[in-house]
């Protein structure tokens, strides 16, 4: 290991144990100074807003913190790149999931670790869970289990349920591949696309560009086994459902021709020769981390028509889930959604692709040490650190739910959404 490895460990490893371990606590929002005031937040004066809630379970939200309160719950069996590491191991990654909750939407947020990999198991823990919060964002399950875990939790829940790892992966590729098909000239009913990783994300990703147009008679999905076609048999179906009928075979057969490529699988796997048999002015998302499917100055150095986003900071037009998540569930609790519907993620999409669209604050570009930014091929997604998410995105996805019929009250803002 390299002394910059090494360094970066430690510097990590210092981050979450200094000055106290973790990196979240608990902050107290009443007064508690004075006899009195600890004779309302307890005994006696606490069996009042126990009385009201019996009478009225809506009035949870009035007199408790469960209306800004998530639960960022995982089993520790997909993290992040690392595997099926267990409950404890994926707690650095939750508790990281609710600084990100509180930093940009000023959501609180729980981590819960659960200790089971059986759904059954996991779904009634989670479900029983379920009067304690606003909302669930589940976090590093594996496929095809978390589609299992997810549906049934929407099914039994009363408040919205929402698997990060799918659906805001897919929100921001779609927001990238609306504006990178706006700068190349195409259009989503139109292209040719290879996705590579048919796991959780990708098929969230079909799912939410299918609601949006794409048409699936010109896809091409990769997987272990190679394209996924329909001569194959026991196929999961959630490879069923993408399976083409066609003659192509591999990689190389389903590229030629492409308009889009959206790797979400391992290093290296797009060749310079795999990209030079694209459609001209391709579209290329390299999203494997943190080494991606083809690195972006071999990309630019065989096509100079080309747009690319990656998963890196390092580089130009970062897919980082961190622009949707925080701000589709502020619009959804701040409206009191009992779901999150298609209908919202694609207003998330929509608000997200506009915003790069539009002049960018100074502040960000401060933020960014840029001399500048605007809407282009380097340019197709707003910065993680703009102001205007909290401002455009929540009160869209509340729109969204208004006119499919879930929200439960009139959207109203939550105090100083912007967070920490």
């Amino acid at each position: 290991m390299s002394q910059n490895s090494n360094n970066a460990r430690q510097n990590a490893l210092d981050y979450h144990e200094h000055p106290i371990p973790g990196k979240t606590a608990t902050a107290l929002t009443k007064p508690t100074a004075t006899a009195h005031d600890l004779a309302l937040a307890y005994s006696p004066g606490v069996a009042e807003p126990v009385r009201a809630i019996a009478a009225d379970p809506a009035d949870a939200y009035r007199y408790t913190n469960k209306g800004n309160l998530v639960g960022v719950i995982s089993d520790g069996s997909a993290i992040l790149g690392l595997g099926n590491l267990g409950a404890l191991a994926s707690k650095p990654v939750m508790e990281g999931k609710a600084l990100l909750f509180k930093k940009f939407a000023n959501i609180d947020a729980v981590d819960l670790e659960i200790g089971t990999q059986d759904p059954a198991e996991f779904i009634e823990t989670v479900r029983r869970l379920g009067p304690s919060f606003g909302g669930i964002n589940l976090e590093d399950i594996s496929a095809p289990r978390c589609f299992e875990i997810e549906r049934a939790l929407i099914e039994s829940m009363d408040i919205p349920v929402f698997h990060d790892d799918q659906h805001g992966t897919a929100i921001i590729i779609a927001a990238a591949l609306t504006n990178a098909l706006r700068l190349q000239g195409k259009s989503l009913d139109d292209i040719r696309l290879v996705l590579v990783g048919a796991g959780a994300a990708g098929t969230a990703t079909l799912n939410l560009l299918s609601d949006m147009g794409l048409n699936r008679a010109r896809l091409r999905v990769v997987d272990r086994v190679g394209v996924l076609h329909t001569e194959l048999d026991d196929l999961p179906s959630h490879h069923a459902d993408v399976a083409a009928e066609t003659d192509d075979r591999t990689l190389e057969d389903a590229l030629k021709g492409a308009d889009v490529f959206i790797g979400l699988s391992a290093p290296n796997l797009l060749t310079p020769d795999m990209l030079m048999s694209m459609n001209e002015r391709p579209i290329v998302f390299a999203l494997a981390n943190p080494d991606p499917e083809i690195r972006p100055e071999l990309a630019h150095s065989v096509r100079d028509d080309l747009i690319m986003a990656t998963g890196r900071s390092d580089y130009p037009n970062q897919v980082n889930n961190v622009l949707a998540f925080p701000f589709i569930f502020r619009g959804t609790l701040d409206c009191r959604a009992s779901r999150i519907t298609p209908a919202m993620k694609i207003a998330c999409v929509e608000a997200l692709a506009a915003l790069a669209r539009e002049p960018v604050p100074a502040s960000v570009l401060s933020a960014y040490g840029a001399a500048d930014l605007s809407f282009g091929p380097e340019y197709i997604l707003p910065k993680p650190f703009d102001p205007r998410l909290i401002e455009r995105l929540p009160p869209a996805v509340a729109a969204a739910a208004a006119a499919d019929g879930v929200a439960r009250m009139p959207y109203r803002p939550y105090p100083n959404a912007t967070g920490a």
